[in-house]
């Protein structure tokens, strides 16, 4: 998947961008000062209040313009939005093929429309040649999501990206051992249904495609919460929870499996809370409104919190160390979801 990343950005993903002028530009530079790049690079990306009030005295800066120095030497390191581009355009292309594989591949199964089909006969269930594939393939892409998450940028649901790709892994993996491949595969192609929407909702936003973009996101929205709390729980939760039980029984599997379908459960839900709360403010202000997992540190909410003192700029931590709102010191910005 690496190779294929590569190999998309570079022949196809960066060409249509530029056929579609998306901006190849990254965000503004911070002014050359070796005491600020110093510290930067060998103390802290975060300075502390105490931190900011010496170097305020040594450089005869207000607080405000070293905390946006700052700031923007942080972004600096950001992706362009033709990187952004590039990289949701791939992962599109992935969920497109992926989700049209599931969908082609279920159509010929008996257990699509009747769920109990997927425990006759278990475990002796012969493992078909494209169950296999459609379960390697998804495999593998889950774990260069994984590990790509430490290069790319920390967003701010850093930890719950995280804790669902290990329970994605481990739910592919675990049901594959166990042979319960066939309410896998329906959990696998429910779940790729938002993200093809989703990853076109972001290329739109980088296009500067305003108005497809919100369509689109809005079309995200909807998917993702019928899918995740409408379609999950009462197709697949209640096929692992009784269907399998009154078929089989009980054994210790059946219990692993569906304390990991509930965590995942758990996610859709914190998810969808924010989609709701993001859908809302695009309904009530004509767009698609700020996400509150960018990757790129706003300058007005800072500027309009911090007082024009510098003494009084405590107020604002979004920039420091800590802050509710500022989770791997990162302020709210940009627009579009940027990953469900």
């Amino acid at each position: 998947f690496f190779f294929y990343s590569s190999v998309s950005h570079r022949f196809i993903a960066k060409p249509c961008a530029l056929g579609l002028k998306v901006q190849a530009n990254g965000p503004q530079k911070a002014q050359p000062n070796a005491i600020l790049e110093k510290v930067f690079t060998a103390i802290t990306k975060h300075p502390d209040e105490k931190r900011l009030e010496g170097l305020s005295k040594q450089l005869d800066w207000d607080v405000r313009s070293i905390q946006r120095w700052f700031r923007q030497r942080r972004n600096q390191e950001k992706p362009s939005t033709l990187t952004k581009f590039c990289e949701s355009m791939w992962r599109f292309t992935f969920y497109l093929y992926v989700f049209t594989y599931g969908v082609r591949f279920l159509k010929k199964t008996p257990w699509l429309w009747n769920t109990r089909q997927c425990w006759n006969g278990y475990p002796y269930q012969p493992l078909l040649p494209d169950l296999h594939y459609y379960y390697i393939v998804e495999l593998s892409f889950y774990w260069s999501l994984m590990f790509s998450q430490f290069i790319d940028i920390k967003r701010k649901d850093f930890g719950i990206m995280f804790t669902h790709h290990i329970v994605t892994i481990t739910l592919i993996t675990f049901s594959y051992v166990t042979n319960l491949t066939r309410v896998g595969t329906l959990t696998l192609c429910l779940h790729d249904a938002a993200d093809v929407v989703l990853e076109a909702a972001k290329m739109a936003n980088y296009c500067k495609c305003q108005k497809l973009s919100d369509l689109l996101f809005l079309t995200f929205a909807i998917v993702f919460i019928v899918s995740r709390l409408g379609i999950y729980p009462l197709w697949i939760l209640n096929t692992t929870l009784f269907e399998l039980y009154e078929a089989l029984g009980n054994f210790p599997a059946l219990w692993v499996f569906n304390v990991l379908l509930v965590i995942l459960q758990i996610l859709h839900c914190f998810w969808s809370y924010l989609i709701i709360k993001a859908a809302y403010k695009a309904i009530s202000k004509g767009k698609v409104a700020k996400d509150d997992r960018s990757d790129i540190e706003s300058s007005s909410d800072e500027e309009e919190t911090v007082p024009r003192s510098k003494t009084l700029h405590s107020t604002v931590t979004t920039n420091g160390t800590s802050g509710a709102n500022g989770t791997n010191g990162y302020l709210t910005g940009g627009t579009c979801s940027e990953e469900h």
